[in-house]
């Protein structure tokens, strides 16, 4: 397998884009990635999505979306893990052009979510979890979580108050990124008087939903060299795992398992430890999945993730930045899309192009989206030659 490295990303505001179509979003993403790298086309098209057949009645992306960007005879194809559908693709577009089989592709994830009303986007976010055993006994994917963090808090001792951190950290961070959906800072009050949705989650607890698209064009690392004095970004590791789908299935319902095997594959991938990432995207759909992946990375002891982000560890200047764009909290969770945008994320970080949210230093980035409730993980792990 050879080196590949990336050449080029795109990116839309997350929001909602009543004027835009699904196409139209996921085509200002790739055209813009096109214009970044500076090349008219690629040989492959790789398309992380979700729900397109429910809520914009469209299936096969990988035509519709190639025939939109002018790419009509590459390779089109649709990836979809849930909410890990955007990494899916990524690690697809990756392993083609690694395996040599392509020199060229583009990894774009998409989400329209706002043209189907709340109640069916809901229904559909279900489906991510059992249908059997889960969604058919009526519970929802915010309930979900809901309970693993109130078992979380039983278990370990942690009270409501003290997950704030990750959520003021999450806003203070989209403040700077003109991207995100919320752009406006939070304080420890706001997220204590916000309106309850799933006990013990609040609406400040959970990412929101929105339409978004984001891109990344991939080549091989060979010959490329920094230009105009933007470093070179080589992903350097491309792991993936699955757990039982159901919660209620896994021997211990507080542990990430796949996010403990992904990630560990991928250390050992980049031969490096969890002390050598400068920053982490994590997957904060809820702040209780951002503590518990944290521990399941090797970031923080077994219960005592809210613990790293109450001393302050998590912030920009911190042992270990999350978020550090907004994070699924506030720049949004467009479900299909948020992979994608994580990968762009690292990215802009790592060529030193991440504005009033640049990490000083950052050399090594680490992105770990999450299908379901933790039942499909994909971690990936990028470097900059400087």
């Amino acid at each position: 397998m050879r080196e590949v490295a990336v050449l080029g990303v795109g990116r839309t505001r997350v929001d909602e884009h009543w004027d835009k179509s699904l196409r139209e979003l996921a085509g200002d993403a790739i055209l813009s990635a096109f214009h970044d790298a500076g090349i008219p086309g690629v040989q492959g098209i790789y398309a992380g999505n979700m729900m397109s057949g429910s809520a914009n009645h469209q299936q096969h992306l990988g035509a519709y979306l190639a025939d939109w960007v002018g790419l009509r005879l590459a390779e089109g194809l649709r990836v979809e893990s849930a909410c890990s559908s955007g990494a899916a693709a990524f690690r697809a577009a990756l392993l083609a052009v690694a395996s040599g089989e392509l020199d060229t592709a583009v990894a774009v994830g998409v989400e329209k979510m706002t043209d189907s009303p709340s109640q069916e986007i809901t229904a559909e976010l279900a489906t991510a979890a059992d249908a059997d055993w889960e969604a058919d006994q009526g519970v929802s994917f915010v309930a979900i979580n809901a309970l693993v963090m109130q078992r979380y808090m039983y278990e370990y001792g942690w009270e409501h108050k003290h997950f704030a951190p990750f959520s003021i950290n999450a806003h203070a961070n989209g403040a700077k990124n003109p991207y995100a959906r919320f752009q406006s800072p939070i304080d420890e009050r706001a997220y204590l008087k916000a309106p309850l949705v799933a006990s013990p989650i609040n609406v400040m607890d959970a990412s929101p939903m929105g339409d978004g698209a984001a891109a990344v064009i991939l080549v091989p690392a060979d010959n490329l060299h920094s230009n105009n004095g933007v470093p070179v970004v080589r992903v350097a590791a491309s792991a993936a795992a699955t757990d039982a789908i159901a919660v209620h299935g896994r021997k211990d319902p507080l542990w990430l398992r796949a996010a403990e095997q992904s990630s560990q594959k991928a250390y050992r991938q980049a031969g490096i430890t969890p002390h050598e990432i400068d920053l982490f995207e994590l997957h904060d759909a809820f702040t209780i999945m951002a503590a518990l992946s944290l521990e399941a990375c090797g970031f923080a002891e077994r219960g005592e993730g809210p613990r790293l982000a109450l001393d302050g560890e998590i912030l920009p200047g911190g042992r270990i930045p999350v978020a550090t764009m907004g994070g699924l909290k506030a720049r949004g969770h467009p479900v299909g899309a948020t992979g994608m945008y994580q990968i762009v994320e690292v990215v802009e970080q790592l060529r030193h192009r991440a504005g009033p949210a640049q990490i000083e230093g950052a050399r090594i980035g680490m992105a770990q989206n999450i299908g379901g409730s933790g039942s499909n993980i994909i971690t990936h792990i990028l470097r900059s030659d400087s």
